[in-house]
């Protein structure tokens, strides 16, 4: 018997695997909380043997160590990724037993230059899926561009992409077209420009649908996949640095962290994450805040805008609130950059509303900032005049933005321009900033 079960984060986007046999399981790419893989072993009375990393990820933090020292499970990755935690190199040819089936390591680099995938071998012999980690998404390939100043092994861009090309060509584009794809990703990722909403595929649904498995040459494929590939969030190099070394337990790290702050006590130089909404942050808030709203992005938010070398607080709505929200800070590493939580206490300081009247009957007397993506600039102009700034670059690039007029700040629906105006706000202190939230969607042709 065999049976492969499907994790999946939304925020992140991130699909981890518990493949099952004969009352054992291993665990591929687990995320930074491992209770649902505990309970999925203990609803099939199974024993966690081992855990295998196909990389180490950028995008979030991994449990591979916990689950090692809570059940003894091996861990299992490349030798090229020079880990610091205790494992067993799993590399090209290698196959790990699990009851009937076997899973064999394929080297798979162009996403990173350690990347394995799985191939599961079935009780007769058959090749059944492939667990590709971030190398094949559904529609898509992984970015090569993640690797260049972080990991055991440094690679540029292009070398990583001319990797790539081989990997898929050599490796897993001949595989028989029945075999299952099984990737780390799905829609929404920033591992991939442009990965399907399905979330598994086959080798022969990939040959005939994904742009990067055509055929074109190696220069084709190069360009291709390193066009247009969306922002680096500032938490991604970090990651990877923490994934390699191995992180603590996820719930003890969250409860080091989260001790209750007075308004008193509060250092006037710390930043302040407010992740209430927008509304709420408007009408009232704390000296030296920021906000980022609770949302299924949050963690990518938060990653994207704060360094993880800067320290903050936490404002949030209750505790209970804010421990939903230190979980979604420890996805990627930040637990330990929280100076302190604090509740029941919204701040004296308001955010200037927008008035959309008043805007439309004086457009010139407005400066408006875009804080789209590049690609959704190039997709489609809202404001002839507006300055463009991506919102993950907004915090650095304030200088850009005259002060002697309202400041009208969107994006597309309404959430990053209310990241956005706040940071705006701090920034540039004494101008008046708006946020015109989900009133941009009437300016959208």
């Amino acid at each position: 018997m065999m049976k492969i079960e499907r994790f999946y984060d939304e925020g992140l986007a991130h699909a981890s695997y518990a493949v099952l046999s004969n009352k054992e399981i291993v665990l591929i790419d687990p995320a930074r909380d491992p209770r649902p893989y505990y309970e999925y072993a203990i609803n099939n009375e199974a024993k966690i043997v081992g855990v295998i990393e196909t990389h180490p990820h950028a995008d979030f933090t991994s449990s591979h160590l916990e689950i090692h020292h809570t059940t003894g499970a091996t861990i299992y990755t490349s030798e090229l990724v020079g880990a610091d935690y205790p494992h067993q190199a799993f590399d090209q040819g290698d196959h790990i037993q699990l009851g009937e089936i076997s899973l064999e390591a394929i080297n798979t680099p162009g996403h990173s230059p350690d990347s394995i995938s799985i191939l599961v071998i079935d009780p007769d012999g058959k090749e059944h899926a492939l667990f590709t980690g971030d190398t094949l998404f559904v529609g898509d390939v992984g970015r090569p561009d993640l690797r260049e100043n972080v990991g055991n092994i440094k690679a540029k861009a292009e070398e990583l992409a001319r990797n790539l090309y081989s990997s898929t060509r050599d490796k897993i584009m001949t595989l028989p077209e029945d075999v299952i794809i099984y990737p780390a990703h799905g829609p929404g990722s920033l591992c991939g420009k442009n990965i399907s909403s399905e979330l598994q595929s086959t080798i022969g649904k990939e040959l005939k649908e994904n742009p990067a498995l055509q055929d074109m040459s190696e220069n084709e494929f190069v360009k291709l996949i390193t066009e247009d590939q969306p922002w680096v969030p500032k938490y991604f190099q970090y990651n990877v640095a923490l994934n390699k070394a191995g992180l603590e337990s996820f719930e003890q790290s969250i409860r080091a962290a989260t001790n209750l702050i007075h308004k008193e006590n509060l250092i006037e130089t710390v930043l302040i994450v407010d992740t209430r909404q927008a509304v709420d942050f408007q009408a009232g808030h704390h000296k030296n805040a920021i906000n980022i709203p609770d949302s299924l992005k949050f963690e990518t938010w938060l990653g994207s805008i704060v360094d993880p070398s800067e320290s903050f607080y936490l404002v949030g709505y209750d505790e209970e609130h804010l421990h939903q929200i230190m979980e979604k800070v420890a996805k990627i590493g930040y637990e330990k950059s929280v100076n302190g939580l604090l509740w029941n206490d919204s701040g004296s300081i308001k955010e200037n509303i927008f008035n959309k009247q008043e805007f439309d009957n004086n457009p010139d007397q407005f400066t408006v900032v875009d804080i789209r993506n590049e690609n959704e600039v190039k997709n489609m102009t809202i404001f002839e005049s507006a300055i463009h700034i991506p919102l993950p670059r907004l915090r650095e690039s304030t200088e850009h933005i005259p002060t002697n007029k309202p400041i009208a700040v969107h994006c597309a629906g309404g959430l990053r321009s209310a990241i956005g105006s706040s940071i705006l706000s701090l920034k540039l202190n004494g101008a008046k900033v708006l946020d015109m939230g989900t009133n941009i969607k009437q300016y959208k042709s």
